[in-house]
């Protein structure tokens, strides 16, 4: 089946099973910061495993859950975990979740992550407005044949993160006594860490953090003209500056003890970009 045509029947089941109209704004958690779907009032749960065509994360920390509902008075949809190219999906099939949003209406978008420290600033548990990124995975999620109802085949690339976004999520931090860090985020494959000298070549590159996902998300949204907020969860610091072997398990405590700041945060930047509450 072509994925014009998946789409349309993930979107159909969607409209049945959500609410209507459906939320102009959605938040996508990464690894271990799911808990923000467990806190929306007036919930209304769907099973990634039973919306047609929609791939199933077989990732730690990762759900397969997305949840309607609301915060502060605002309508959200919560995506409970994403899936990645290192799962073994097509960078098409990634990006999947974002190309329904879209089509079901979505005209916000605040995407998380957790991501490796590669500044020496920054320290697990910081987290980061993400001001660009770089595209290391060797692949984009455009490349195929061109289906113009998504947008351009050529989009801009130039200001993929809504500078107007990262203002007021700096002001919801200052609002709420949180530092937040800015800078340029990397996406690699995975699924394994990176070695030191891949570290040190995307310091040099101009990264600030690492991480597996996020930015194919982002380009299929640009295309699609959806308005982009991406906050990096600095999980732990990346090869050559921690102290020890790295492994998921720290990733996902350091996520879990940081969502307790990140999930007022996240409310707080939908009430001011969304105007509403």
């Amino acid at each position: 089946m072509a994925l014009r045509d998946q789409i349309t029947e993930a979107v159909a089941f969607l409209r049945e099973a959500g609410p209507a109209p459906c939320p102009e704004t959605a938040v996508v958690l990464g690894s271990g910061l799911g808990d923000l779907g467990d806190e929306l009032d007036d919930p209304t749960p769907v099973e990634t495993a039973d919306i047609p065509h929609w791939p199933a994360s077989t990732a730690p920390g990762h759900r397969g859950r997305i949840v309607f509902g609301k915060t502060r008075n605002v309508p959200i949809v919560a995506v409970q975990g994403r899936v990645h190219v290192y799962e073994g999906y097509s960078i098409q099939k990634v990006v999947f979740p974002i190309r329904v949003l879209g089509e079901m209406g979505i005209k916000n978008l605040i995407l998380t992550n957790a991501s490796g420290g590669i500044n020496p600033a920054f320290v697990p548990g910081d987290l980061m407005l993400i001001t660009d990124h770089i595209n290391f995975m060797f692949t984009n999620p455009l490349i195929g044949p061109h289906d113009s109802s998504f947008g351009l085949r050529f989009p801009d690339m130039s200001r993929p993160y809504d500078s107007d976004f990262i203002a007021a999520a700096e002001n919801a931090g200052r609002n709420l006594n949180i530092s937040l860090k800015k800078g340029v985020l990397v996406a690699v494959s995975g699924p394994s860490y990176e070695t030191a000298a891949e570290i040190r070549m995307l310091a040099s590159l101009g990264a600030d953090a690492v991480c597996m996902s996020t930015v194919p998300e982002t380009i299929a949204a640009v295309q699609m003209g959806l308005r982009i907020l991406g906050i990096a969860c600095i999980a732990n610091r990346a090869t050559g500056f921690a102290d020890g072997r790295l492994n998921h398990k720290e990733v996902e405590e350091t996520t879990r003890r940081t969502s307790r700041r990140l999930i007022p945060l996240v409310q707080e930047i939908i009430v001011r970009i969304t105007g509403q509450g």
